[in-house]
């Protein structure tokens, strides 16, 4: 059975586009955004996957349960287009290499347009911690644990209707 650890953060400036070495745009949506389980369609590129994700858990945050299929695109975008709740999120996820780790830089369209966030995955809590630790981009801002960033989230409440004092406290 699969795991999760992750984390999102602020990026700041546009350093990091220098590192990119590979973009893809992603679209997904949700079926269920459970508090304890979200069932996530993705189109990712030319691939396609239904995704669940368990809740994170209640130490560090980082884990959780992660089940991921590929499906057909066919059935990827019925789903987008029928059965899911709430926008669908429209971003390029853009990888960035920093010191031997890859990161993760998601640049939000549609709904979500203005928006940019990082991510971390790493293989242990340890590993992640390490990686903060000594590996730090000058590019990553603080990490962003509340709720509203999560793609869940992002399409239930999109970006483009945070307050504009919301925006501004992200966008710092």
């Amino acid at each position: 059975m699969g795991q999760e650890i992750e984390a999102k953060f602020a990026v700041l400036g546009d350093a990091w586009r220098a590192a990119a070495h590979k973009s893809v745009p992603i679209k997904q949506g949700y079926l269920s955004t459970d508090k304890r389980c979200t069932v996530r369609a993705r189109l990712k590129g030319e691939k396609a996957y239904l995704t669940i994700k368990g809740a994170p858990d209640a130490e560090s945050g980082l884990v959780r349960r992660e089940l991921e299929y590929a499906i057909p695109v066919e059935d990827a975008r019925v789903m987008l287009g029928e059965l899911c709740t709430g926008s669908v999120v429209e971003k390029t996820r853009h990888l960035v290499q920093h010191e031997g780790v890859t990161w993760e830089v998601d640049e939000f369209s549609g709904d979500n347009a203005g928006l940019l966030l990082a991510e971390l995955e790493a293989e242990s809590v340890e590993a992640f911690e390490r990686v903060l630790a000594e590996r730090r981009p000058p590019w990553i801002g603080e990490r962003l644990d509340e709720p509203r960033y999560t793609n869940a989230e992002l399409a239930q409440r999109p970006f483009s209707r945070w307050s504009a004092a919301e925006r501004a406290r992200h966008q710092r």
